[in-house]
């Protein structure tokens, strides 16, 4: 069911005879993943991850959209109900029906391929967002790109939208493969095992996404400042040219009636001497220590 309204999915309660708590928590939209048992019916929260095409990280991108996936599993049926950007289930049902072995498992079979089929996109987003990460990670490194922080925050943002989504799940899952949840056969447990280990998967790459993002963060900030000193460092080196004339020139402009080189001829020209000859040594100076 697509968005169902509480009238629909009352319906469909109605006939399967399904918990009111159970059917109050698939209508409303917005719940973190989560596993709740309603007497003989097992109500699973999964939290889908849709990568969105850009051309690049912008300081407002959006790089991950959620959606919701609500699997209510008990004696003789499986429930499905989307919500957002939930993908369909169409491709879930037919693999299910091209294979009647693990079909024949029952409800939790259905449960467990929606789950798979979730966890595995976890991975292609997964995937998708590394190319994000290392295109910002070039860019931040690049001496001659800088990057505007904001767009390392929108990425870290985005991130942490993704980690939100799947991370929760963990408990849930872990419980599902544990072979001690009612209605769930030890064969489908199994197979549970193997989406924890995807998943688990999915939030190491996560992790390190994470720490790759506030490496940048930080190199961006420390870039920013090396760049801000080596200005400054510009701006004293020529301020310190301008001191030398301007200090000979202002002794030389005062208006005491015996200054000893007023009187001579080559007074002007040994003046001009010496302030091309002081800021001579200083720009060489400066130059030698990179000031300039």
């Amino acid at each position: 069911m697509d968005e169902p309204t509480a009238e629909q999915l009352q319906e469909v309660a109605d006939a399967f005879g399904l918990h009111p708590l159970a059917v109050e928590g698939a209508v409303h939209a917005h719940q973190p993943p989560k596993s709740e048992r309603y007497g003989d019916m097992l109500f699973l929260v999964l939290k889908t991850i849709v990568h969105v095409d850009h051309e690049k990280v912008t300081g407002t991108s959006e790089i991950v959209d959620t959606g919701e996936i609500m699997v209510l599993a008990g004696p003789g049926c499986t429930i499905a109900v989307r919500h957002g950007s939930a993908p369909p289930l169409e491709g879930v049902r037919r693999l299910l029906q091209e294979d009647p072995k693990q079909l024949g498992c029952g409800p939790a079979a259905v449960l467990h391929a929606v789950a798979d089929m979730v966890v595995d996109r976890y991975i292609d987003v997964a995937d998708a967002f590394a190319g994000d990460v290392d295109t910002l990670e070039a860019e931040v490194f690049s001496s001659d790109t800088p990057v505007d922080a904001a767009r390392i925050y929108q990425l870290k943002r985005e991130l942490l939208k993704f980690k939100r989504a799947v991370m929760p799940l963990t408990t849930s899952l872990q419980g599902l493969s544990d072979n001690n949840v009612p209605g769930i056969p030890p064969k489908v447990a199994t197979y549970f095992r193997d989406v924890t280990d995807h998943h688990q998967r999915v939030i190491e790459q996560i992790l390190s996404f994470d720490e790759l993002i506030t490496g940048m963060l930080t190199a961006g900030i420390a870039q920013l400042g090396v760049r801000q000193n080596a200005d400054m460092r510009r701006i004293s080196a020529w301020a310190a040219l301008v001191a030398v004339p301007t200090m000979i020139v202002g002794i030389h402009g005062m208006n005491f009636e015996h200054m000893p080189e007023l009187a001579s001829p080559y007074g002007y020209p040994a003046v001009w001497l010496v302030m091309i000859t002081a800021c001579t040594a200083v720009y060489r100076a400066l130059r030698r220590n990179k000031w300039l």
